[in-house]
């Protein structure tokens, strides 16, 4: 079994636990090939002329199996950059906060580890938000996993977004900004806005504006076969397009479209670990101090 591992390191990552993943993964004979960047940074306690690299998803061949994200919710966005259409599955482990995404604890590594080993494990397809515009953005990537947002620059005044769905006048939103999330994405950015949770299977895009002027404004659920276009208007010339964390300025006369993306992610959990169970941990429902 061959597996690839991406992280970004940083001053705040655990290394007796990245070293303790490596055992576990020579034990079990598996063979492993780590980011470049990151092998880079961690080139004091492993050798890099003992361990093969890879830059991209060019390198990333069918021989991997699977993709070890180690790190919060961000990096395995940023893993998600990585495998595009390879169809490669990610496997989250969670050396960050809340892990909604990478839901691995580091105290289940070896768990973990001998579950790929032994391929005990689901894969969960989760749709894409694919980003059409009249000018190239995001480069090759105009993609994301969790959400596509619109949103005025940080010290101009609320930005008028006009919204269509297939070509027919939805609404036009006074708002700081607007999001178009994933079912995957409705647990992040657009949930914080007041969006609703729905199931990774539910085939939808939510819509979310992000601090309304007009407070009988709410969420919209639609069918992801739907395309999304806007057309916004403001005081300034310029406003932020957002996919995941990665962000452009763009110009307001910019034409802007999403739809869903012809291919999915492939996602593997424990079978122990469902999306109920997350929700319940992650968002703490049930807990009651007076229990």
């Amino acid at each position: 079994m061959k597996i690839a591992i991406y992280s970004r390191g940083g001053e705040n990552f655990n290394y007796d636990d990245l070293l303790l993943l490596l055992e576990e993964l020579e034990k079990q004979n598996i063979s492993f090939a780590i980011y470049h960047d990151f092998l880079v940074q961690i080139k004091h306690l492993v050798s890099a002329d003992k361990h093969i690299s890879f830059k991209g998803a060019e390198d990333l061949d069918d021989s991997f199996e699977c993709i070890l994200s180690m790190g919060g919710d961000g990096t395995l966005l940023d893993t998600v950059t990585l495998v595009r259409n390879t169809n490669i599955p990610v496997l989250g482990i969670n050396f960050g906060r809340l892990g909604f995404l990478a839901t691995i604890g580091k105290d289940e590594l070896r768990n973990a580890v001998s579950c790929l080993a032994e391929r005990t494990y689901l894969i969960d397809r989760r749709s894409l938000i694919h980003l059409d515009a009249s000018i190239p953005l995001f480069a090759d990537t105009p993609y994301g996993l969790n959400e596509f947002a619109i949103h005025k620059k940080d010290t101009s005044p609320m930005i008028k977004i006009h919204t269509y769905l297939n070509g027919e006048f939805l609404n036009t939103y006074w708002a700081d900004g607007l999001i178009v999330a994933t079912p995957t994405g409705s647990t992040g950015y657009s949930l914080s806005c007041n969006g609703p949770v729905v199931f990774p299977d539910s085939s939808s895009f939510v819509i979310t504006p992000v601090a309304p002027h007009n407070l009988n404004v709410r969420s919209i659920v639609i069918p992801d076969n739907n395309i999304v276009s806007f057309e916004v208007e403001g005081r300034t010339d310029r406003f932020i397009c957002a996919l995941d964390s990665r962000r452009e300025m763009v110009g307001k006369d910019v034409q802007l479209a999403i739809k869903k993306e012809n291919f999915s992610l492939s996602l593997i959990r424990l079978s122990e670990n469902s999306f109920l169970e997350t929700l319940r941990n992650k968002l703490s429902w049930g807990l009651d101090k007076r229990n």
